[in-house]
Formats: structure tokens, sequence, C-alpha cells
């Protein structure tokens, strides 16, 4: 746990490969584009009022005009990017890192620099390195660890609770107090539940980066937490094989940067749905379909795919954890875009997405659910009006390290998402300044974040 504090608090934006920060600095404009849009759901609505209502304070909330405590624009913000599927993740996590690192760093960073603090935006891009870093391998422990499918709140709060000790400067003994109380109060919740049953309650990352927060905070007042097992090995001295897995996820800390590990989603639903649509769009570029002639579509994926099962979604969250939407709206679109999964009649209402969907059949494969987590596979078989078949080969989903999204991909998804949101100056002094950020002073981090905020 020494090595593990001592990297929290001591790491330096000079000790950092290039192409570390080059990834880091696309994780940031990516999360920034899904938080914009994330702004038309529902779920934003209700805890943009919620955590303004209840949790007031002086922290503006991301692309709000409201403002909040600082535990109010964590919760607030992780749940803002967890309302729309498009955010980052990571495969032997089976969840997502940044969604709630994001948000609880920018709303700090805000505070200590409301305080006085001379951060610039190196300490940015540092923190936000250390918190992927530190809540990628305890989401991988506790993995390994546990007999339970959680969701990504249970162990990203840790990342939030490292960055915040380091910002707020903690001792290393509080800094300690604090992984321990986010480890014990993250929120534990099943993943598959909210699968079968998809609501606002999403990934549980939002009582994640509260949990996170908030251990921080009561850490420096000197609270104390139970040890965090997840990180320290010697906790589980009663447990040979556990103790090693543990150990072996943080020997690597410093020298194996899982931040370039982090995927980045082409669409905004479930990551498990997307092999399925790249199958037909495999399909789409090598026949001219005309999806009114289709009569059958058969879906051959892993396990948990199939459980994405809803043909006829009544809500957003339910049509982002729907596999039978998401390969109807490509079939309809080529893609599959936050229009297509709005609450409009042009969105999910629409009855030909229905009417399509509901010619979706998922079959699982033993193969595709041996290689899952670390591998996501999918094949599609298209049967046509006349009877004629076309089938995909087997696909996996774009974005992966092995077959990244271009520069421009990504810079093209940050201007689709915040097309609505964003006026053109604006989207471009924020991508500029995410791309100069180690440039960036106080002030200019200051200036910053104000573009994050309503025009």
């Amino acid at each position: 746990m020494n090595d593990l504090i001592d990297f929290i608090h001591h790491l330096k934006y000079e000790d950092l490969p290039s192409s570390v920060v080059k990834q880091a600095t696309y994780c940031l404009i990516d999360l920034l584009g899904v938080a914009a849009s994330g702004h038309g759901t529902q779920l934003a609505k209700i805890m943009e009022t919620f955590v303004s209502d209840q949790m007031p304070g002086q922290i503006p909330l991301l692309f709000s005009d409201q403002c909040a405590s600082l535990s109010g624009a964590c919760l607030f913000g992780a749940s803002l990017i967890d309302s729309i599927d498009a955010h980052d993740g990571q495969v032997l996590t089976k969840g997502h890192v940044g969604v709630a690192i994001l948000p609880a760093l920018l709303a700090t960073l805000s505070e200590q620099l409301n305080k006085g603090d001379e951060l610039s935006g190196k300490e940015l891009i540092t923190s936000l390195i250390i918190g992927y870093e530190v809540a990628t391998r305890a989401g991988i422990a506790l993995h390994s660890t546990a007999l339970d499918y959680h969701t990504s709140g249970a162990w990203n709060g840790l990342g939030v609770a490292a960055i915040s000790a380091r910002l707020m400067r903690l001792s290393h003994q509080q800094t300690y107090e604090a992984l321990g109380i986010a480890e014990f109060h993250g929120p534990r919740s099943q993943m598959m539940r909210c699968i079968d049953y998809p609501t606002m309650v999403k990934d549980g990352s939002g009582w994640g980066a509260l949990a996170g927060i908030t251990s921080s905070l009561l850490a420096k007042a000197n609270f104390t937490g139970a040890p965090a097992i997840t990180m320290d090995a010697n906790t589980l001295s009663n447990d040979a094989k556990k103790t090693a897995i543990v150990h072996r996820t943080w020997q690597d800390i410093g020298q194996r940067w899982y931040i370039q590990e982090q995927y980045f989603k082409a669409y905004p639903v479930c990551r498990w749905a997307q092999p399925a649509i790249e199958s037909i769009r495999q399909i789409q570029k090598n026949n001219p379909l005309d999806y009114t002639q289709i009569n059958r579509i058969k879906v051959v994926t892993f396990h948990q795919a199939k459980r994405l099962h809803i043909t006829q979604p009544q809500n957003t969250e339910q049509a982002q954890y729907s596999l039978p939407f998401s390969v109807a709206s490509a079939l309809i679109d080529g893609e599959v875009s936050v229009d297509s999964i709005g609450e409009t009649q042009a969105g999910l209402f629409h009855p030909k997405r229905i009417a399509l969907s509901q010619k979706v059949k998922i079959e699982e494969l033993d193969e595709y659910n041996a290689l899952f987590p670390a591998e996501r596979w999918a094949h599609a078989i298209i049967t046509l009006a006349n009877g004629k078949e076309l089938q995909s080969s087997a696909c996996i989903a774009r974005g992966n390290p092995e077959n990244p999204l271009t520069e421009d991909e990504m810079l093209d998804k940050f201007y689709r998402l915040t097309k609505q949101s964003i006026k053109p100056s604006r989207q471009a002094s924020i991508i500029e300044m995410c791309q100069s950020m180690a440039d960036l002073n106080p002030k200019k981090l200051y200036e910053f974040l104000q573009l994050l905020k309503p025009e």
C-alpha cells in the first residue's frame, strides 16, 4: 500500500510517457462530449434538480447553469455521463472508469482553485491518469476476488478517492483511510439486474463517485475506514489465492498503463451490443440491402449480450441496453446515434425501428462465451423475404486498443455528441484547450473550466 500511496501523491507529469498523455487527452475529450449530450436525458434533469436542491453549494455542475456541493457535483457529473452509454470502458473490469473519475476531478479542481491553489493543466492530466490507473486495477482485483458481478460504482470510487486525496493534500494515513472508506461504501450493486431491467440506476457510477469523494472528505476529518482488501494483499493472508491476485494486480503500477487499455465506443449503447452492430454493418457494406425486405435477423453472440433482449424499448435506458434495437437502428440509419435512442417519435418510438427490432433473434455460442470478458464477439445472419441469406464473419466492436477509432473519428464523435448543445466556436475551444492542456497555467485552467458551462 505504501508504494500505491506514493504513486498517488508523488507522480509527476514529467514521469508520464507521451503516449499515455495522448490517450488521457482523448479520454478527456470523449467524456466531455458524452457529458454534454447527456443533458437531453430525463435522468440528467432529475439529478440536476436533486443535487442542486438537496446538496447545495458553489461548485458548477457540468454543462449546467446550476451549482451544488462538491459531493453533489460528483454525483451529478457521473450520473450525467452514465446517462448516455457512449463513454469509455475496459474489458477486464467489465465496466467504466472515466465516468466517475472526470467529474470528480473537475469538481475538486474547481474547489481547490477557488481556495487559491495554483493548479495547472499538467495536474489535471496527471490526476486523470492516476484515477484511471487506480480504478482500473481496483475493478480487476474486485472482479477477480468477489463472487458477485457488480456495477462499476463498486470500484471506480476508489479512483475518485485517490485523486481527491491527492488534490486535497491528504496525508498518507488519511489517503489509506479514504481508500478503505471508498471500498467499504462503494455500491456493490448487481450488474445483471440493470441489464435485465434497464432503468436510471444504470452502472452505479453516480454513487461510486459520491462514495469516493465523500471518503476523502471524511478521511480529511480523520474518519477511519476498514482496509481496502482489493489493494492491500496483507489483509488477505488467510486466502493465498486472493492474496496473489491482489498483489499481482498492483505490482506494476507506474509501469503498465491501463489507461492505454481502455476502449472508446463508436455508438451510445451497451458495449455488448456493439459486436452485433459491426456484424450488421459488415453485411450492409458487402451487400446492397433494403431493410424493408428483411424477414429475419439472427445474431449469434455471447451470453451477456443475449441478455440485452428488449425488442420494444419504452425509454432511453431500455434502448441503450437493447441489442435488437441497436441492430434495427444500424440497419435503418447505417449507425446508432444519440437521436435514435432518444425518447422521440423519430427515435426509439419510430414504428419501423420497433418492427425491425422484433425480427431479431439472439443465440449464444459457447466459443464466444469462453472468450468473454477479454473479447466480445458476434456474427449475424439476415434472411430476406426472397429466402436469400446474408451472413457476416465474426466481428468485434470497434474502438479497442487493437482496432482503435482514428483521431478523426474521435473528434467527429465529440462534434456529433455536442452539436445540439455547444456552439461551434466553443466546441473548437474545448478541443484546443484539451489538446494543449499541459500548457495551461492556473488562470488558463480556470478559463477551461468556464467553457464547461452553458453559454
